[in-house]
């Protein structure tokens, strides 16, 4: 059971740095939909099944789709810009900045009093949520699916721009 923690981990880490890494940005919004998957495969080893459905919904279908539109409708240079020395510095500077909030988490964490579950969690099935979400809940989700549309749109218009229009030379 361990070993496919250890797995689901490393997938999960493994693309995620990939994406980071990567100069080309359509293969890193791809590397970043299987790290999405991976956090779901975890919620699927730990047993919650609607949080990996809804991971899966969400953000390996909605938000990656709503990146990689964007990232196909913009228009980018061909060439590939030069690395200067300030873009190194800065580079060194956001390493250290995320060093820096990573050992103040990992001290939090450390410092934090482990807590004694209650009880056993309440027993609600996918099914239950479901009829939740689809009952009293519809309109939120209704809101959420229409804010998703529009902000979809809006990304489209934004990234299409004004395009010149061509003209014709006459002989």
């Amino acid at each position: 059971m361990n070993a496919i923690l250890i797995l689901i981990a490393l997938v999960t880490l493994g693309t995620a740095v990939a994406a980071m890494a990567g100069r080309d940005l359509l293969r890193s919004v791809l590397l970043l939909a299987g790290s999405w998957t991976g956090v779901a495969a975890f919620f699927l080893w730990a047993g919650a099944e609607f949080a990996a459905f809804a991971q899966v919904l969400v953000y390996v279908g909605a938000i990656s789709m709503v990146v990689l539109f964007a990232v196909l409708l913009t228009r980018r240079a061909r060439e590939e810009p030069a690395r200067s020395p300030a873009s190194r510095a800065r580079a060194c500077s956001g390493v250290l900045a995320g060093g820096a909030v990573a050992a103040v988490l990992l001290a939090a964490v450390a410092r934090a009093p482990l807590a004694a579950a209650p009880g056993p969690a309440p027993a609600v099935t996918v099914s239950q949520l479901g009829g939740e979400l689809m009952g009293p809940q519809a309109a939120a989700l209704l809101v959420a699916g229409v804010l998703l549309t529009v902000a979809l749109v809006g990304a489209v218009v934004l990234a299409a721009g004004d395009r010149p229009a061509k003209t014709e030379d006459a002989p």
